[in-house]
C-alpha cells in the first residue's frame, strides 16, 4: 500500500476505486482503518445472525450451517436509490481464516455474479487494523453497470463504517473490562457484614 493511500485511511478516509469486468461484472475495493485489534474486527465481521442489527440495508442475516471454517449464511438486504430500491436475497457460501480473510460467493439469489472477500491486516505506521472489502457483482435484474457502481459507492462507507464501530465499541468494552476487573454492568460486590474470628 502506497503512502498516499495510508495517509488518506489515517484521515479517516474511505477509499473505494471500481474496474469494470467483462460481461458488465463491476469489480470493487474498499479499505478502512479501524482502531481496534483483528479480534474485534473478527467478531463483528463473524457474527452472522446479528448483522442486521448492526448493518445498513442488511434485511436478515441467518448461519444456516458451519463445518468448521466454511459457512453457509442466508441474507437479505436492500439495494438500488430511491424509489429504484429492491429487496434482494442470497445464499452465501463462506470461508473463513480465522483473523485474516472470509471469502465468499453466492449459491443462489438474486445476483449472476457476487463473491469476493473480508480482509483484516496491518501495515507500518498505522495502529489498529485495516479491513479490507472487494467483491464482483452483477446483479440478476436489469441494473446499468453504472447504476451498480453508483449504488456501492454509496452504500459501501456505511458498511465499513458500521463494522469500525462495532469493533471499536467491542475494544472499548474489553479495555473497560480488564480495567474494572469485572463485566461492564456487573453489580458491584456486596461486602459482608458479619464479622469474621479475626475481628474478635
Amino acid at each position: 500500500m502506497d503512502e498516499h493511500t495510508l495517509k488518506r485511511l489515517s484521515t479517516g478516509e474511505i477509499p473505494i476505486t471500481f474496474s469494470s469486468l467483462p460481461d458488465d461484472v463491476i469489480s470493487v475495493t474498499a479499505m478502512i482503518l479501524v482502531d481496534a485489534g483483528p479480534e474485534e474486527l473478527w467478531t463483528s465481521l463473524t457474527d452472522y445472525d446479528n448483522l442486521q442489527h448492526h448493518l445498513p440495508k442488511v434485511l436478515s442475516s441467518r448461519l444456516v450451517s458451519r463445518d468448521g471454517g466454511e459457512v453457509l449464511l442466508e441474507q437479505t438486504g436492500k439495494t438500488g436509490i430511491f424509489i429504484f430500491e429492491k429487496k434482494v436475497n442470497f445464499l452465501l457460501k463462506a470461508q473463513e481464516t480465522y483473523l485474516k480473510r472470509i471469502g465468499f460467493e453466492q449459491v443462489s439469489g438474486d445476483f449472476k455474479v457476487y463473491r469476493g472477500e473480508w480482509k483484516i491486516d496491518s501495515f507500518p505506521g498505522t495502529t489498529g487494523s485495516i479491513l479490507f472489502y472487494k467483491a464482483e457483482i452483477k446483479p440478476d435484474f436489469f441494473a446499468p453497470p453504472i447504476l451498480v457502481s453508483f449504488v456501492q459507492y454509496q452504500d459501501l462507507p456505511g458498511i465499513l463504517k458500521a463494522h469500525k464501530e462495532r469493533a471499536e465499541k467491542l475494544r472499548d468494552e474489553e479495555t473497560e473490562q480488564n480495567n474494572t476487573g469485572k463485566p461492564s454492568g456487573a453489580e458491584p460486590e456486596m461486602k459482608s457484614s458479619i464479622p469474621s474470628n479475626n475481628d474478635h
